[in-house]
């Protein structure tokens, strides 16, 4: 499905695409041919549980990396008083339990019992036992990085991305301040949540008293189609999201709407190969949403609910008409998500969606707190993201159902070369 929940009230076309595995045929089926029924899942979910994606690379893995089950994303602030020193300290720190978390190792060599038994172990513990899971851990920077309050905090202020700034008020939106922004962010991706989890939990221990979270979200049931082998996910509202996200085998999709090039800002070549994220967490009136008739939910997204094909006619895979040459009436309501999302309306742009559902428990009158926390990755926000979000907020007929409560944007560093820490060029 289409549902590009695109930051503020609602979008999920799925998120990003598809990418580049160290042991990706493992999930394919290694050991998993001629099985069928409960053994064939089981041998499925164990060869999953061994994926491991490598940390280096000329892109940050988690980006086209084929989207995990579970997501732990949290931003950090550094605190007060630090300097550049410190920071880069931090991200050596960073770099080497990044890369032993992501193969399956504890944080540190001494883990957590191999250290001196009268003082704390270096490892939490609670991925003792667990195999990789396939994690990934992805490093950006906030506006507020660079400079806060007119500070050039590190020395890196003219160093700062010309489109890294905050995202402009958009109407509907309802932010608070205690989850939105952020100096860093780490997105952590696997397929078993306690490995997300074990890795963000050893990230701000480690990178303790040079930083503190300022807010996290946990997601699950990936919202989109990232590589043309998944099938295609169904968002909160029971549609299938993610049909028409960009794939991983899109290189030329891929260049021109998601990596950042040399030549993009010649003050921030350092962000050459990296991308923008936007981040935004958007709550979903379910019970609302529910009550509403077929007719009616299919209107507004502008695809069949049973097969997620536009409204137009076809398969969910068909490219949607929006106009009937004999009638005056749209094959698809122009106030639908589907059409106004879709490329043809907005100069051809396109995002890399990476979002996740969530739902953190209820409300005081008894409703789900759920919805989608979404993730998308731009070459160019100004370009590929609010003129759609927009867009979207003044005319989506399923914004009535959407309130975004958390949002952020980061510039999301490139990939780490052997030898190097993350950002090295940016640090350095």
């Amino acid at each position: 499905m289409d549902l590009a929940r695109i930051g503020g009230r609602w979008s999920r076309r799925g998120l990003i695409s598809g990418g580049v595995a160290a042991a990706g045929g493992l999930a394919a089926g290694v050991g998993v041919a001629g099985l069928s029924g409960p053994v064939a899942s089981e041998a499925l979910a164990a060869a999953r549980a061994g994926r491991r994606y490598p940390f280096r690379g000329q892109h940050q893995a988690g980006i086209v990396t084929p989207v995990q089950d579970r997501l732990f994303f949290a931003a950090f602030d550094v605190e007060a008083g630090q300097r550049r020193a410190d920071v880069v300290r931090l991200f050596r720190t960073w770099t080497t339990a990044a890369e032993r978390m992501t193969q399956g190792l504890p944080a540190t060599e001494n883990g957590a019992y191999g250290g001196r038994f009268d003082q704390a172990p270096d490892d939490t513990g609670e991925a003792i036992g667990l195999p990789p899971s396939g994690l990934t851990l992805t490093f950006g920077f906030g506006p507020s990085f660079f400079s806060k309050d007119g500070d050039d905090r590190f020395g890196l202020a003219r160093r700062r991305p010309e489109l890294l700034r905050p995202l402009p008020p958009f109407q509907g939106d309802e932010l608070e301040r205690r989850r939105s922004g952020g100096d860093i962010c780490v997105q952590a991706c696997a397929d078993d949540p306690q490995v997300a989890l074990h890795a963000i939990r050893m990230l701000a221990r480690l990178g303790d008293e040079v930083v503190r979270l300022r807010w996290s979200q946990s997601g699950f049931g990936r919202t989109s189609r990232t590589d043309r082998s998944q099938p295609t996910p169904r968002n909160l509202f029971g549609f299938k999201d993610g049909t028409a996200n960009i794939g991983s085998d899109d290189a030329a999709a891929l260049k021109r709407h998601v990596w950042v090039a040399r030549d993009d800002d010649p003050d921030a070549r350092w962000l050459a190969g990296g991308s923008y994220l936007v981040a935004r967490r958007t709550s979903m009136d379910i019970e609302g949403w529910d009550h509403q008739s077929l007719l009616e939910q299919e209107a507004q997204v502008g695809r069949t609910k049973k097969t997620g094909a536009p409204l137009s006619g076809g398969t969910e895979m068909s490219a949607p008409q929006f106009e009937d040459a004999a009638s005056s009436s749209p094959l698809i309501p122009r106030n639908s998500h589907l059409r106004l999302m879709h490329p043809d309306f907005h100069g051809g742009a396109r995002m890399l969606r990476r979002g996740y559902s969530f739902a953190d428990g209820n409300d005081v009158r008894g409703k789900l707190d759920a919805g989608l926390f979404f993730l998308a990755y731009v070459r160019n926000p100004d370009t590929h993201f609010i003129p759609l979000q927009r867009a979207m907020a003044r005319h989506d007929a399923m914004g009535q159902w959407l309130t975004v409560r958390g949002s952020a944007l980061f510039a999301i560093a490139p990939g780490v070369g052997d030898g190097e820490f993350i950002a090295q060029a940016l640090l350095s």
